[in-house]
């Protein structure tokens, strides 16, 4: 027994000394109100951290469905407006907990879902950050098969010394365990510190992207047929083609929005948090989808097809004896996009995974343990194989939409209409009976009341979704399912407090400690440090003597 001890006890992440079983199963470091010397994200970062979590291939080719459902050029790039658009207000209402407070999403979900209510919606965030880091691991090795392409021409003819049973080959395999091994030093920086990573995208990808839009018109002598191409789609068709497309947009971002607090808990001031991304959020999605459009429609008069995956793109540049120059253009736009997919696998997946299983596992876990958790597990799930079945892939996703909408109703209903900014700090660590966030044994029956019934309104057209006949209402309430998701969670939630009240309800919006944490912890410190002053004194006393 001494043994297994010692083995916990040297995986055990840095802790106060003496805390009960309970106190270390809701916190650690980590989890804690991020330190003033830590709330180093200006207005400038978030800026940045859009960019790089925007230029990517995903966000390249999203409009691609769109046109290809017989939309043209214009009507889906107005789909973008409206979906990215529309998510930016929740994106933004969500966040300020975060910035005001400065604490994380597992944390800010605590006080809707209660101590232990909240780790179903943490686990469900983890899971998916796992599963989605695997995904943009494996896009960017094929940024990384075109970059040594455009080195070493011979790598696209290496021999296959694997089996047909693993659904890759070596030459795959070998460009997406380089981009993941590439990926891994970035992991190790915490939060406060990644911000400057993400400040080289913004200089980086507006350059190879405007570089390989001019390129694709230059060669095709003009924008192609795409933008001239009018629209297939005529009134009700259209419309609910665009709904269902905005709703896209929508889902693309439905896990960002639902953990913004994660990002913004750094913020110096929560205005840092709030304008910025109001702004960058909407307008950088949109530029990313008008380069993708302009170059797809390029590419069509070039080759005769449009080609919506800029890698496969550029993989076309290099075939027929390329010449130095396009090898070279080649290969610095493929690394701009790898560096790109680097950033978003960061920003969208490793950090939150490390939030979330840190507060699954304080105990064992802190934010870089997390993060290379999430790491393994994308590499070890092949990913690859997840996407060959891409149309099953994409729905489960869309259904995931619901889940997160519905959280998302919850928490900004608690922290809008509920409680009105007031929030005690101390209490989100506490599980003691009476505390504000305990409600029952640790979970709120009003927020998983709300949160199931946000699920259920959708249930009926996701089954329609996966291919069942379902009424055409249950169709149409599903194409909305972010909203009906949000709203419905929304309303019960708010229904079911003014029913059964819960402690700390307000009448009044202040954002306000009740607890006044941080006062406290200042106070502590300033002893701290003034304990350490005398005792300094004391032994240049003792020396002079």
């Amino acid at each position: 027994m001494g043994l297994i001890k010692r083995i916990v006890q040297s995986i055990e992440v840095t802790h106060e000394p003496n805390l009960t079983l309970t106190e270390q199963l809701i916190t650690n470091d980590d989890l804690l109100p991020v330190e003033p010397e830590k709330r180093t994200w200006r207005g400038y970062n978030y800026v940045a951290f859009w960019m790089a979590d925007m230029f990517n291939i995903n966000m390249w080719v999203i409009v691609s469905s769109m046109i290809q459902l017989g939309m043209s050029w214009w009507q889906a790039w107005i789909c973008v407006w409206l979906g990215y658009g529309i998510a930016t207000p929740f994106l933004v209402l969500n966040a300020r907990p975060g910035a005001v407070f400065h604490v994380t999403f597992p944390i800010v979900n605590r006080t809707s879902f209660g101590m232990f209510g909240s780790l179903w919606c943490v686990f469900n965030r983890a899971a998916m950050a796992c599963i989605w880091y695997g995904v943009q691991a494996s896009i960017g090795g094929s940024c990384v098969l075109v970059m040594l392409r455009a080195m070493w021409p011979s790598i696209n003819d290496l021999s296959n010394s694997m089996p047909a049973s693993s659904g890759t080959n070596t030459r795959d395999y070998l460009c997406f365990f380089l981009f993941w091994l590439i990926s891994l030093p970035v992991i190790w920086f915490p939060v406060h510190k990644v911000r400057h990573f993400f400040l080289v995208i913004p200089i980086l990808m507006p350059i190879a992207s405007i570089t390989f839009l001019v390129w694709c018109i230059v060669k095709a002598h003009g924008i192609g047929p795409i933008i001239h191409q009018p629209s297939k789609l005529h009134g009700s068709r259209l419309g609910w083609a665009m709904v269902v497309s905005s709703m896209s947009c929508i889902a693309n971002k439905v896990t960002l929005v639902t953990n913004a607090p994660d990002f913004a808990s750094r913020a110096r001031t929560p205005s840092a948090a709030l304008y910025p991304q109001l702004f960058a959020f909407p307008l950088t999605a949109s530029f990313v989808c008008l380069i993708g459009i302009l170059v797809s429609s390029s590419s069509q008069a070039i080759y005769g097809t449009a080609i919506w995956s800029p890698m496969q793109l550029l993989g076309n540049f290099l075939n027929d004896n390329p010449s130095n120059a396009t090898r070279f253009g080649v290969w610095f736009i493929s690394a701009s996009f790898m560096i790109a997919q680097i950033g978003t696998n960061i920003s969208a997946n490793s950090v939150s995974a490390g939030c979330d299983l840190t507060a699954l596992f304080p105990r064992f876990i802190n934010f870089r343990r997390g993060g290379y958790i999430a790491a393994t597990v994308g590499l070890a799930m092949c990913p690859w194989n997840i996407m060959k079945n891409s149309n099953e892939f994409t729905s489960y996703l869309s259904a995931y939409t619901v889940f997160q909408s519905s959280v998302a109703g919850v928490m900004v209903t608690e922290y809008y209409v509920i409680r009105k900014g007031h929030y005690n700090v101390k209490d989100l660590y506490s599980a003691k009976k009476g505390s504000w966030y305990w409600y029952t044994y640790g979970i709120n029956f009003r927020a998983y009341t709300a949160y199931i019934a946000g699920i259920l309104i959708n249930v009926v057209g996701f089954a329609g979704a996966t291919g069942r006949t379902v009424p055409l209402a249950a169709t149409r309430i599903y194409d909305l399912s972010f909203f009906t998701g949000f709203g419905v969670s929304a309303l019960i939630y708010w229904a079911l407090n003014l029913i059964f009240p819960v402690v700390g309800a307000a009448d009044k919006f202040e954002e306000i400690d009740v607890s006044e944490y941080e006062c406290e912890v200042s106070s502590s410190r300033g002893v701290e440090e003034m304990d350490i002053d005398m005792k300094d004194v004391g032994s240049e006393t003792a020396s002079e003597k």
